[in-house]
Parts: C-alpha cells; structure tokens; sequence
C-alpha cells in the first residue's frame, strides 16, 4: 500500500491544516549525512505541451532524478518543492492543475515531504526551514527550476541560513529572457546566474562531478 506524501502548506493555511497533517516525527526523519536534496518546481508546466516550457527542461529532469535516486540511496532527507500561485488565473502553476503537478520523472516516493510554496522564495511563508532543522540538516543539494528566479532564490536564502549549499547546474532550467527590447537566450541567462551563485552562495557542480564524488566519499 503507497504511503500518501506529507504534504507542507504555506504557513496561512498551516494553522488550519496542522492537525489534519501528520508531521514528520523528529527521530525518525533525522538524517544520518546532515544533508538534504532540494527538488525544487520541476513540475508538469514547465515541459514540452505545458503553459510555460522551459529551454533544455527534459535533460535537466533527468539529471535531477539521478541526484534523486543517489540521495535515496546515501539516506539524505528529500523534500521536494512545488509552486502553486494563489488564484486560478494565473499563468501557469494554476491551484489544483495537472500543470502544478510534480513531473514524473521527479516524483515524490513514500513519506518525503512536499512543501508548497506561493512566493519565489521557498522558505518564504512555508516550513521548509523547520524540515531541515528536525532533519539536523547542514548541508543542503539544490536542483530544479527555474534557475534565474526560485533555485536562486532557495540558494541564496539557504546561505543566509547557515546552511553549506550546493546548486547542480545542470539538473537546472531556464527560459529566454528579454529586457530593454533585448532577447537573452536562456543558456546565456542560466550561465550568468550560475555563476553569480558560484561566486558568493554556492558550490557549483555538474550532475557527474556530484555523483562520482559522492561514489568515492
């Protein structure tokens, strides 16, 4: 029998729904690594058919489910990030969607946890930062989308935190941009936030430099 997720709403509806929810008991979701993966809105809409597809979407989701399969593995507390804006005309991440879903290749599995988030900043409004500390977390893996507005968001926040950061650059995804009548691609919008995280937030890695020093350690 499948185990439902825990499903972590923004804090305004937390107070409503805490006793509904069985939250994660401390002992039992404490991890032994002192690290968690962050999976953050690799959700349907972002791909090919949905309301906002993004450049290069399927081969960053596939590097993400092989960072997931590895924190699986090594026993690394998951929790998995999906966006939902709070009114039903919204662009995309409509309330209650297919399209807000969690994309298969990524999906939640068992009792790890799903925090939905209404901001661009997952801690914002959320208790993501409450899982990581019943986790004893102190260090945190972010992979997802997109890579210029919430993975920079999440790092930057983790960062302030405290928490030691790592982004997987290319288990990351973006779109095309434009300002001031200029269309900048979303390889070049990717690169420049990259390393904008690399410089001051982040150690920033490829999927298999991860995943080989993760086999090595």
């Amino acid at each position: 029998m499948s185990v439902p997720p825990i499903l972590i709403m923004p804090r305004s509806a937390y107070s409503v729904q805490q006793k509904a929810s069985s939250f994660p008991n401390k002992r039992k979701n404490r991890t032994m690594t002192k690290r968690a993966l962050i999976v953050v809105d690799i959700q349907n809409d972002y791909f090919p058919g949905g309301k906002w597809p993004l450049s290069e979407v399927e081969a960053a989701a596939d590097n993400a489910a092989q960072i997931l399969a590895a924190a699986r593995r090594q026993g690394d507390l998951i929790v998995h990030i999906r966006h939902e804006f709070p009114t039903h005309d919204a662009p995309f991440f409509a309330p209650g969607s297919e399209g807000a879903q969690i994309h298969p290749k990524v999906r939640n599995q068992g009792d790890e946890p799903v925090v939905v988030k209404n901001h661009i900043n997952s801690f914002r409004d959320t208790n993501l930062q409450e899982v990581l500390d019943r986790g004893g977390v102190e260090e945190v893996v972010i992979c997802g989308s997109m890579s210029h507005m919430c993975v920079d968001a999440v790092t930057r926040a983790a960062n302030d935190f405290g928490y030691k950061v790592t982004v997987i650059h290319d288990a990351c995804a973006t779109r095309d941009l434009e300002f001031n009548g200029v269309r900048v691609p979303a390889a070049q919008v990717h690169a420049a936030f990259m390393g904008a995280l690399g410089f001051g937030y982040a150690t920033v890695r490829s999927t298999s430099d991860y995943l080989g020093a993760a086999t090595s350690a």
